[in-house]
């Protein structure tokens, strides 16, 4: 998989909603079933400096594919980072460390945000890089 198949996987699912608000809303609504990080997975290693709000990210590596999870304590915040991870799903090494993720624009999402949301999405994005550096 690249994060462009992830993309178009995403864009599939919510792209057709018209209503910038509203398809921001059905991303939300989306995550509120996954399950959050246990508290052991809440520690300051998978943290993610440079968010406002509490954003944790850990790595699924297997073998060169790379996959990514990840929790917050913001619903909105949440459901952005999942998109994010999302993109990174089955990718390889090259691919988590040097792919541009554009879901969050094509979207029409991140125009909406407040600068320092977009910082932590940035921050979201370099942890992803350093993780599969670092393995």
């Amino acid at each position: 998989m690249t994060v462009a198949d992830n993309e178009q996987q995403i864009l599939d699912e919510f792209g057709f909603i018209e209503n910038p608000q509203e398809r921001l809303g059905a991303i939300v609504d989306a995550t509120r079933h996954y399950s959050h990080f246990p508290e052991s997975k809440r520690t300051e290693a998978n943290h993610v400096p440079g968010c406002t709000s509490q954003v944790w990210v850990i790595a699924d590596p297997q073998d060169d594919q790379w996959s990514f999870r990840s929790d917050c304590d913001s619903p909105l915040v949440r459901a952005l980072v999942h998109l994010l991870c999302r993109s990174f799903a089955n990718v390889s090494t090259d691919e988590a460390i040097n792919a541009e993720p554009t879901i969050l624009v094509k979207l029409g999402v991140l125009q909406n945000l407040t600068p320092t949301r977009q910082n932590g999405l940035s921050a979201v994005r370099t942890r992803i890089a350093a993780l599969a550096t670092s393995n």
